[in-house]
């Protein structure tokens, strides 16, 4: 089995990676920046390591280097989800130049596997239709920082001298999942979510993400892009089904897309006075706006990969929030 380097190990999508790889036998050294981390790496069965991404310093390169020294391959799935401009340069410093630093880290030291995490941003929320591989990704124009940094580590990865093989995940949910899509059910649980988005998603179930990259990895699959997406459902569908689960009245019209954008716009103004990111961002809004279709047949095909039916999904992902104890009782 596999020695292999784990980068955003204590992520969402990380720690089901990292149980996953540890299930199938491999070695796994989790990149870690903190004590927590180091805990949680150890308890999942891996091996913590301190790394920084996107630093240049003679300490901080060396401390990658020595992560990645001695490892088959690197799982790369960190990366800097904010949406709100200020926080720009963070964002590219670590999306965009952490990948670049790490490949080339992986090049001296001779990896023969790059597994990059990118996601459907880097196609952007320009292109519209169903996303399939061969359509042609606009994330270098779009004005959404997250959109643009996760096209550019895609294109620092294919122009890599190390084999590599690129996911797109779509919308992720699953159990764990406490900040992302899941702040919806959050929301709709303690009733302030004033209205629904107007878009669609494809929700993808974090831990079939998980198991189709190692099945990647064991299969020997080089140069090749999986979409990874998920059941589709419109915005005001998702939160009526979640509001049927909690036992909580929740929005069944859509809020019209210019009202979402105006006060995002609006908060997105006053947060230069208070200098506090904003609930909701210009950038923020763009993603429950867009409609949203992913093809997965080719990770199907190759990878076995299931898109989780939608109900299943959201009881794992309700069971695990009540289980955290972040939910409510039935109303």
């Amino acid at each position: 089995m596999a020695e292999v380097l784990l980068t955003g190990a204590t992520g969402f999508v990380g720690q089901h990676l990292l149980r996953e790889l540890v299930a199938a036998g491999h070695t796994v050294r989790g990149v870690s920046r903190s004590e927590s981390g180091d805990a949680a790496i150890r308890a999942l069965g891996g091996e913590p390591v301190r790394a920084t991404l996107g630093e240049e310093r003679p300490a901080e390169w060396a401390l990658l280097q020595a992560a990645v020294e001695g490892c088959e391959a690197i799982f790369h799935t960190a990366a800097d989800t904010t949406q709100w401009r200020p926080h720009n340069p963070i964002q590219t410093r670590t999306n965009v130049r952490g990948a670049e630093l790490l490949l080339r880290a992986a090049e001296a030291a001779g990896i023969r596997r790059f597994l990059h995490t990118s996601s459907v941003s880097a196609y952007s929320h320009l292109v519209h239709g169903v996303l399939r591989e061969d359509v042609p990704q606009r994330g270098g124009e779009s004005w959404v920082n997250y959109e643009r940094t996760k096209f550019l580590a895609e294109q620092a990865v294919r122009g890599s001298r190390v084999p590599w093989v690129v996911f797109q995940p779509s919308h992720i949910l699953g159990p764990g999942d406490t900040r992302n899509w899941a702040r919806l059910i959050l929301l709709v649980d303690q009733g302030k979510l004033p209205g629904a988005p107007p878009g669609s998603g494809a929700f993808a179930d974090v831990r079939e993400i998980a198991r189709a990259q190692v099945r990647a990895f064991e299969d020997g699959i080089e140069g090749e892009t999986f979409l990874l997406g998920g059941a589709h459902a419109s915005f005001v569908d998702l939160i009526g089904m979640i509001g049927e689960r909690l036992g909580r009245k929740a929005p069944t019209r859509a809020t019209p897309a210019w009202v979402l954008k105006s006060v995002a716009w609006a908060s997105d103004t006053l947060s230069r006075v208070t200098g506090k990111m904003p609930d909701i961002t210009p950038e923020a809004a763009v993603f429950p706006c867009h409609d949203l279709q992913v093809d997965s047949s080719k990770a199907m095909a190759r990878l076995g990969y299931r898109e989780t039916p939608l109900p299943e999904l959201l009881d794992a992902t309700i069971a695990s929030l009540r289980e955290a104890g972040l939910l409510r009782g039935r109303a």
